[in-house]
């Protein structure tokens, strides 16, 4: 079962880091440090995305999460450094990194941060993975629209973790959890994310099939408002249309539709490029194995 879900920059962007970090030892007033801090985290989130050679981002990412790492250690409580951290892991361990053990150990890390975000931006939900879906909901009830960000990396970190642990029927069984996190994300703020809401919401309803629990007409519905939101610039939106709605069915027009026009677009769109230069590989092998599939 698979889902969907970064770094770089060389010697110039290390001694951008190296000087910010310089400021942030010698500034003397603690919300300038937090404010630069969190722009540094904004900054290099967007190095990563737009960055067209994603081996580049597996070679280099590993000194960026022990940065944030120290920067959690001098500021435990600060949710959008939490919340930088855990999608970070999330989207190393589940894209850069093929042993399971390891994979298991950053996603693990990743979720961690993703729930300490959450709880440090809304006490009330502290504790929240554990509770029983009726009390989650009942948490998700009590967060504000200053939750928005933390609750979608929660979601975000939480998919990361069951796509790992796909064999784990404990962990499969959160998935009702993460979608409702997913919705009260929208309702809460519906312009956050909002793409990736979608999108996720899209996976969520047909990674499995209808006859297991699958609402394929949701997940299509969300699959094209994630298209339309995104205006055709993210393509790995078609590489999961194409991978868990139209192969489930076996739709083998709508599969090769989608991924042939995956395969002619521009790849470098700002904010998509690392993932749409993954999604060409992907939609490429998908286009490969096709006739064995159908």
């Amino acid at each position: 079962m698979k889902l969907a879900n970064q770094i770089s920059v060389k010697h110039f962007k290390l001694r951008l880091i190296i000087a910010s970090l310089v400021l942030l030892l010698l500034g003397s007033c603690a919300s300038v440090m937090q404010s630069a801090t969190n722009d540094m985290a904004a900054n290099l989130s967007s190095a990563i995305m737009n960055q067209d050679d994603p081996e580049t981002v597996r070679d280099g990412a590993p000194a960026y999460l022990l940065l944030l790492d120290s920067f959690i250690a001098g500021s435990p409580d600060n949710p959008a450094m939490l919340a930088a951290a855990a999608e970070l892991y999330a989207a190393y361990g589940v894209i850069f990194v093929a042993e399971p053990e390891r994979a298991d150990r950053l996603t693990q890390r990743a979720l961690t941060y993703g729930q300490q975000s959450l709880c440090a931006s809304n006490k009330s939900a502290c504790g929240i993975y554990d509770l029983n879906f009726q009390d989650f909901e009942v948490a998700l009830a009590k967060l504000n629209k200053k939750d928005a960000a933390s609750l979608y990396s929660f979601g975000l970190t939480s998919i990361a973790f069951i796509k790992v642990h796909s064999d784990d029927w404990g962990a499969m069984t959160k998935l009702p959890h993460v979608e409702a996190a997913l919705k009260r994300v929208q309702a809460l703020d519906p312009q956050y994310q909002a793409i990736q809401v979608e999108h996720f919401l899209a996976v969520l309803n047909t990674i499995r099939p209808p006859a297991l629990g699958g609402d394929f007409e949701a997940g299509k519905a969300h699959f094209e408002r994630a298209l339309s939101l995104s205006n055709g610039k993210d393509l790995s939106i078609n590489v999961d249309y194409a991978r868990y709605y139209a192969r489930t069915l076996y739709d083998r027009e709508l599969h090769d539709q989608l991924l042939k026009s995956v395969m002619s677009a521009e790849p470098n769109q700002d904010g998509y490029t690392l993932f749409n230069t993954l999604a060409q590989r992907e939609a490429q092998e998908l286009l490969d194995a096709a006739d064995d599939y159908f």
